[in-house]
């Protein structure tokens, strides 16, 4: 039976040693005022301790100061497995200099393994994240030197197919962030962007025992519809009302109260971006990219495009007229919309449907996607990508792994290099003013998070586009398939790369008589 009561008494609950998972989507949906709660009873008392925290996607709010960062940072966690470390800059740090264990694995493979608790089972099986560095013959899904843990990612065999099994530790508390509790307890999400994976999770910590605490806005008398309660009264223990933060104007588009008509996205859009840090990409070369990429859709197409230089994919696809001819998704559970980004990533203006992101990352592990864009970091001769660690920057798989596995055709949206890298376009010849310092195309990626030799043997289409040039993934390898007018392949190209590629002779006269 639920009770009502306030922060302190809800993280009285919470006991040292506990598995906590959090509902949250990388910088939205966070129960922050119960994360600040458990920071203020720690940093008095050092419970609750020995935490071990689980996300799908992460719960930061990108600032250190808040949200989980607090408590994390004074040692009350021990153990961190997390999809997606982008929005919480203190626990990167700490991560990487060893504070505390902690493991990536793909947000899909977290949001099924969850799913899988919900129905008593311990884990799930999954040919995502096979030939990946998760992979236990790769380096596995520890992040720094300490986490050591061969329990979560075991490789196994049936029927002959081998198969990636996920095992999370028993969830044992929820942290859950709704709109609305009814008297009856029952919880609906309608101011929220998004409900994840909410369900699953309470579904899976009521299957071990343990407690389920929701912070909501508000209580109201009337009982929602039915169909409109995403976590029903009965697996509630506690609900703790919060009165939310004031968000910008723009945000109500975000929360589907309305209807946004096609010709008005590109406006709503804009206006979010302006309050959240979400500037333009108005870099040469990512428009470049962008333009290039963009002709690789086609009407009706179902899609996923990644962030950062995939961005300027739907704006082009907006300028030819073909946006509002393709279904958009994100990973959180929207699609039929256009996806943002920045501080609100996982959100969606005008979406179709926003359902279970368990059900989402159903749709990508299936292959039904038609095509997705999606960045990197590095590149290598075999076409393996590395897109969740760099020397400089470090945010987790997220639904990389996921959405690239099976999806028929994959683009990449990369520069040739980076660091200084200046680019202009006149005419619609490129010119290479600057090379930047950095390669991404390199002899071995330090981290594969796409293995190009998989995606051959599961017969998908690669596509590595460039400010300069686009390369196919065949058999052997890199081809390189096109040049941009105003591009020398020699110096601009060949002499770059520490590997030889494939490529037909007079590449770049050939593509101009086109």
């Amino acid at each position: 039976m639920h009770r009502v009561m306030s922060v302190a008494q809800a993280v009285d609950l919470i006991q040292d040693g506990d598995c906590i998972c959090l509902n949250s989507f990388v910088g939205i949906e966070s129960p922050v005022a119960l994360h600040e709660g458990i920071y203020e009873k720690y940093h008095k008392t050092k419970s609750p301790s020995n935490l071990t925290m689980v996300s799908s996607a992460g719960f930061g709010v990108w600032d250190e100061d808040r949200c989980a960062e607090g408590y994390i940072r004074e040692g009350a966690v021990s153990k961190l497995i997390c999809g997606h470390f982008g929005a919480m800059p203190c626990t990167k740090r700490l991560v990487q200099e060893n504070h505390f264990e902690a493991y990536n694995l793909p947000l899909g493979c977290i949001s099924h393994a969850i799913r899988a608790q919900s129905s008593g089972l311990p884990g799930a099986l999954s040919k995502v994240g096979l030939g990946i560095f998760v992979d236990p013959r790769h380096q596995g899904p520890g992040i720094n030197s300490i986490s050591k843990s061969k329990d979560l990612v075991k490789l196994i065999e049936l029927e002959g197919e081998e198969f990636l099994y996920y095992q999370l530790p028993k969830l044992n508390v929820a942290l859950i962030k709704g709109t609305v509790a009814d008297k009856k307890g029952n919880i609906s999400f309608d101011d929220q962007f998004m409900s994840g994976d909410a369900l699953s999770v309470c579904q899976a910590v009521k299957a071990n025992h343990g407690t389920v605490i929701v912070q909501v806005d508000r209580l109201v008398a009337t009982p929602s519809r039915p169909r409109n309660t995403i976590i029903p009264g009965s697996l509630v223990d506690a609900i703790v009302v919060v009165e939310p933060e004031e968000r910008p104007v723009s945000f109500r588009a975000l929360t589907g109260g309305f209807e946004i008509p096609y010709s008005e996205w590109k406006g709503w859009k804009t206006m979010i971006d302006e309050v959240s840090n979400t500037h333009a990409k108005t870099n040469p070369a990512f428009r470049v990219i962008g333009k290039r990429a963009a002709k690789e859709l086609r009407e009706d197409d179902l899609v996923n495009i990644g962030i950062g230089i995939p961005e300027n994919v739907a704006d082009y696809a907006r300028k030819s007229g073909i946006l509002q001819n393709i279904t958009m998704t994100v990973e959180s559970g929207g699609i039929g919309g256009l996806p943002v980004s920045g501080k609100v990533f996982g959100a969606m203006i005008g979406a179709s449907s926003v359902y279970d992101m368990a059900n989402q990352f159903d749709l990508y592990d299936s292959g039904s996607l038609d095509i997705c864009f999606m960045g990197g970091f590095e590149v290598d001769r075999h076409g393996n990508v590395n897109a969740h660690q760099s020397p400089v920057n470090f945010s987790g798989i997220g639904g990389f792994a996921n959405i690239t596995a099976k999806t028929p055709n994959v683009v990449f949206c990369l520069t040739f290099n980076t660091k200084g890298l200046l680019v202009s376009r006149q005419n619609n010849a490129v010119t290479i003013q600057e090379n930047g310092t950095i390669p991404k195309f390199v002899e071995q990626v330090s981290s594969i998070s796409f293995n190009g030799k998989r995606a051959i043997e599961n017969g998908q289409r690669v596509l590595y586009v460039t400010e300069r040039c686009v390369f196919e993934l065949g058999e052997n390898g890199l081809k390189l398939v096109e040049v941009y007018p105003g591009i020398d392949v020699q110096k601009d190209i060949l002499e770059l790369l520490p590997f030889a590629v494939e490529y037909p002779a007079k590449i770049s006269e050939r593509r101009k008589k086109k």
